[in-house]
């Protein structure tokens, strides 16, 4: 009787060793087959919509925000799990980049958020303002893809950064955050060009005015520096920014539309490098233009300049590939 008992114990035993090994095999499996994308800036705006529209397509997201309360808050939905992280401290960084290689996923994708906005005119805009901006919109973006690179090479993922409409055109008194914007730009067609050998995308997201905190946050550091008695050349130019730029933005579309541009940046089979994404006409019409005008200038008066006929020619020639040169 004493045999069969021990015959019994060991054979309920080796079950549930099995049992185990066998969820503990299925939860590794999950972990690998679900792919995982880090989104900075995710608390509100453009990264929160992106980083939902992920989480509920499968993706776990990797949520960075600054504040305790965002990061907790993010934690509570499906697929998602906040982490601190300031793309202004490489501290925050090195520690997001360790909780990740610890959770086992990986990562496969990475959206560059985090930004801030100054408009002001250039010769007035004070040089810690101008550092500030650079600060998080050019140097965030090239710390945190650095820091996260190694992960992202070992999976052929993808790395997306949002831009502006700005940051391919610009206008007086835009200038510090459409430079920003359009270093974005240089930085992602350098990095496409050097991820390329490692079989990871790179793609930049350019949206035009959506509902988001980002203006809000501008309009308060302008409030800030009038109640300092600072004045302008321009106080009538600048006041009327409030009419392009207002810091109620409850009148603005949802970023849904932006969120979708993310979506498919990390998910297509044939992402695209840009995604130019306005929520009316009218904007998207004036990103074009800009373009064509400074194509235009850039071909002006010079001895290799390009006749009308043989811009059009070459404009039909690139527009026979897509944006990654493909035919």
């Amino acid at each position: 009787m004493k045999k069969l008992v021990y015959v019994l114990f060991l054979t309920i035993t080796f079950i549930g060793a099995d049992a185990h090994d066998h969820d503990a095999s299925e939860y590794a499996s999950s972990l690998k087959n679900q792919k995982a994308v880090l989104v900075t800036g995710a608390s509100s705006g453009l990264g929160l919509a992106m980083a939902e529209k992920l989480a509920a397509e499968g993706f776990f997201v990797y949520a960075g925000a600054r504040k305790k309360k965002d990061i907790e808050a993010l934690s509570q939905k499906k697929n998602m799990q906040g982490i601190r992280l300031d793309v202004t401290i490489q501290a925050d960084i090195d520690a997001a980049v360790a909780t990740v290689k610890n959770a086992g996923r990986g990562l496969y994708g990475l959206i560059n958020n985090a930004g801030v906005a100054v408009m002001e005119p250039l010769i007035e805009v004070s040089e810690e303002s101008m550092q500030f901006q650079m600060d998080v919109n050019v140097f965030g973006p090239y710390r945190v893809t650095k820091a996260f690179a190694p992960l992202i090479i070992e999976n052929q993922g993808r790395i997306s950064t949002t831009s502006s409409i700005l940051g391919v055109t610009a206008g007086g008194f835009t200038g510090p955050y459409s430079m920003s914007k359009h270093a974005t730009e240089a930085f992602t067609d350098t990095l496409a060009a050097e991820m390329k050998k490692f079989n990871v995308h790179v793609s930049v997201i350019e949206p035009g005015n959506y509902n988001s905190n980002v203006i809000k946050a501008m309009r308060s550091r302008m409030q800030k520096n009038i109640d300092a008695g600072k004045s302008s050349r321009y106080q009538d130019e600048m006041n009327s920014l409030e009419k392009y730029f207002p810091a109620d933005r409850s009148e603005f579309k949802a970023p849904d539309e932006v969120a979708a541009a993310a979506w498919h940046a990390m998910s297509s089979e044939q992402p695209k490098r840009r995604y130019l994404v306005a929520p009316v006409q009218k904007e998207a019409d004036w990103a074009i233009r800009g373009t064509l005008e400074r194509l235009v200038q850039l071909n002006q008066d010079h001895q290799f300049s390009h006749s009308q006929e043989a811009l059009i020619k070459l404009l039909k020639g690139i527009m026979a590939v897509d944006g990654n040169g493909n035919p």
